[in-house]
């Protein structure tokens, strides 16, 4: 009778039969590879796919095993230069990199000069890291790389500061006939007709479904998030190319976070509560498995912005009780401040839920850089939601926003950062 398979003769004793031991070997090898060849197909592909993942809290996307080009990438930044540690410096020569009153597109909230700051320091620092330069923003480079594409930034309010600052960056290089900018309900929509690119901001506070999903009403106390509810927003962000997400601020209702189990539909809701950090590492968790079911990462990138610091405490910096970033017009020279509004709970988190995945997206770690720059709030100067109280008008600290940012400003840096990792990684 004829052997199943041929051997070579090296594998044969005695009388040409097969050793026992090496039979038993290849009957065991052929069985684990049947049983788990998927397996190890699933292992091995998603190795290879998943090229690049961040490092703890790493400011780059690291590639795994030998390096490949990463998308959209036109060089590569300085080795060993950490671009989000540095000072700020002075320039008057450069800053602003565009005026208020030639950005038709800044929402009335964040035009600081327009309703009366009377000072135009904040406007001209520039972010020097330390060890190397950072790459002049390119407009044209941004356009041309967007041709046909699409780039949304997802979040909240802050977020979408950064957004209307990116098109501030880019819209003079467009005819006033060749672009628009349009709001849908929670989507805003800036289009380069020209270049059949759309920049776009999504509303979506806490990336999951919530009770503050309204554009426009959102203002709710009671903030109650749904587990398990990406899908819900997720679905209008496919088929973007570049993804800019950050969710914090929203968050930070106390220690715990009301999270509902079922539908916002049920007629019987069921809501358990979680300390902040659970609550927001299910949300990161939700923003990493919807990117590495629905982003290519061959094709596309991803990035996540890190907290916005806010100065509603000038004991944070040594100044008098009571008071905040109203009258500020000077940074805060301590290269270790770290304000109280900056949960470090909360950056553990992220290092904590990036390193254990494997999805590329690049960390945006612009926290410490801003917590630098109590001057650059709106403070006072803005258009206000409703109107003011005398007693409030005699009290400007009590109606200062100490969150928000004007701009031209501090998030143009941002974006700057943002630039850099997205050619330069």
């Amino acid at each position: 009778m004829k052997p199943p398979f041929s051997t070579p003769s090296s594998l044969l004793k005695g009388k040409g039969r097969l050793s026992p031991y090496l039979l038993t070997l290849i009957v065991f090898i052929l069985f684990v590879s049947i049983l788990y060849g998927q397996d190890f197909m699933c292992i091995f592909g998603q190795q290879l796919q998943n090229y690049s993942y961040p490092d703890k809290i790493s400011s780059s996307t690291e590639r795994v095993g030998k390096r490949q080009k990463v998308p959209f990438a036109v060089g590569k930044a300085e080795e060993g230069c950490d671009v989000f540690s540095g000072r700020w410096v002075r320039d008057e020569l450069n800053r602003p990199l565009y005026e208020e009153s030639e950005c038709p597109y800044i929402q009335p909230q964040l035009t600081c000069q327009e309703h009366g700051r009377p000072d135009k320091d904040y406007q001209h620092w520039r972010w020097q890291p330390h060890g190397c330069d950072l790459p002049k923003f390119n407009a044209s480079l941004v356009l041309e790389t967007l041709r046909g594409k699409r780039m949304m930034f997802v979040g909240d309010s802050l977020n979408r500061g950064q957004y209307v600052s990116f098109v501030c960056l880019i819209h003079r290089l467009i005819p006033e006939d060749a672009k628009s900018m349009e709001t849908f309900d929670s989507l805003t929509v800036f289009t380069a007709k020209e270049y059949n690119a759309t920049i776009e901001f999504y509303w979506a506070p806490f990336l999951l479904e919530s009770n503050s999903d309204d554009a426009v009403v959102h203002r709710i106390s009671d903030r109650i998030v749904r587990k398990g509810s990406i899908n819900k927003h997720g679905r209008n962000w496919k088929g973007v190319d570049i993804l800019v997400f950050n969710t914090y601020l929203w968050w930070m209702t106390g220690l715990k976070m009301k999270i509902l189990l079922g539908s916002f539909d049920d007629e019987a809701k069921e809501i358990v509560e979680l300390s902040t950090e659970d609550a927001y590492r299910m949300a990161m968790k939700s923003m990493l498995r919807w990117v590495r079911l629905n982003m290519d990462p061959k094709k596309t990138r991803v990035f996540f912005t890190s907290m916005s610091p806010s100065h509603g405490k000038s004991i944070d910096w040594g100044g008098e009780p009571g008071e905040n970033c109203y009258n500020e017009t000077t940074l805060i020279d301590d290269p270790t401040y770290w304000g109280s509004d900056c949960r470090k709970s909360i950056m553990q988190v992220i290092g904590e839920v990036f390193s254990k995945s494997k999805v590329p997206i690049t960390f945006l770690n612009i926290t410490q850089l801003s917590n630098y720059r109590r001057d650059a709030h709106t403070s006072i100067y803005k258009k206000q939601w409703s109107p003011l109280t005398p007693k409030q008008l005699a009290n400007p600290v009590s109606y200062a926003d100490c969150v928000h940012w004007c701009l031209p400003g501090l998030q143009d840096t941002w974006n700057e950062l943002l630039f850099v990792k997205l050619f330069y990684s």
